[in-house]
């Protein structure tokens, strides 16, 4: 299928009650993991590339590699970039191709954040590209985006209502207790907040740092509202697993190929159970 728009898998989410998998690349093999339990589960995905991405493949490939999965299956894809992080970048990941785009501002003060994302929303959405923006920090580290515990903060409820109303936004990153990378203990998120921000919000929310959240914690962040669900690091850890669990009983193999097929199969079987997981499997 052509690659389509955040909006269109994200409204049907919305209306039906479910999340939609947002997965990140950085390879060949992760595209193809990606795409092939979309398809397996029958269900629509979204395919981001994070900065560090983007610095280790280059946009060409990217898109390249994702347009050709998408081709190749039957399933809604989206191509999002996530944590843009400038206009400049934005709209080059426009003109290579992408079909939604983040621009995190959260960094700046409310007013900033919003005049960067509303310039963002206009341009994107002349030419029909969804937007996702950020208000609140996330915790963590993803790529080069470092955010101590200290720095975090969670969104507030009504700074996210004013936060849409005047950008436009196709959906919104929150933070609610989530952090990027792997967690020191157990996460605990505060559904209160969620509910809050979903009943002042119009457009779908968006969960940062979903890796490692518990089960039961991500069931219940899907019946409150959230539709669109971020995974990179449990990829990267089923990914790496496999080749460390391949290379001792291998030690004089030099063919990647073999190396990273059962990588790829890891990768598959995670995001396989993330879909279920999500509730979106057999809703392409």
């Amino acid at each position: 299928m052509p690659l389509v728009p955040l909006n269109e898998v994200l409204g049907k989410a919305d209306r039906e009650g479910y999340a939609v998998g947002a997965f990140n690349c950085n390879n060949m093999e992760i595209v193809q993991a990606i795409a092939r339990a979309a398809e397996e589960e029958k269900a629509p995905v979204i395919i981001q590339a994070s900065q560090g991405a983007i610095k280790y493949a280059g946009l060409n490939y990217i898109v390249a590699l994702v347009k050709q999965a998408a081709a190749e299956i039957s399933v809604p894809v989206v191509l999002h970039l996530d944590h843009g992080t400038s206009f400049e970048q934005v709209l080059q990941c426009i003109r290579h191709g992408f079909t939604s785009v983040m621009i995190d501002g959260s960094q700046y003060p409310l007013e900033e954040n919003i005049r960067l994302t509303r310039k963002v929303v206009e341009i994107a959405h002349a030419v029909g590209v969804s937007v996702e923006g950020e208000l609140g920090r996330i915790g963590g580290t993803e790529d080069n985006i470092s955010v101590s515990e200290a720095e975090a903060f969670f969104t507030d409820p009504d700074e996210a209502k004013r936060f849409v109303e005047e950008t436009g936004v196709d959906a919104l990153a929150i933070s609610i207790g989530t952090a990027h990378g792997r967690y020191k203990g157990e996460p605990r998120l505060d559904f209160e907040r969620l509910k809050k921000i979903d009943a002042l919000v119009p457009c779908p929310i968006v969960l940062h740092g979903s890796s490692g959240v518990p089960d039961e914690s991500i069931r219940e962040a899907v019946r409150l509202g959230v539709r669109k669900i971020n995974i990179d690091t449990n990829i990267r850890e089923a990914f790496v697993g496999a080749i460390r669990e391949y290379l001792p009983d291998h030690p004089d193999e030099i063919d990647p190929r073999n190396i990273l097929r059962p990588a790829r199969e890891a990768a598959t079987a995670i995001i396989r159970e993330k879909i279920r997981l999500f509730g979106s499997s057999n809703k392409a």
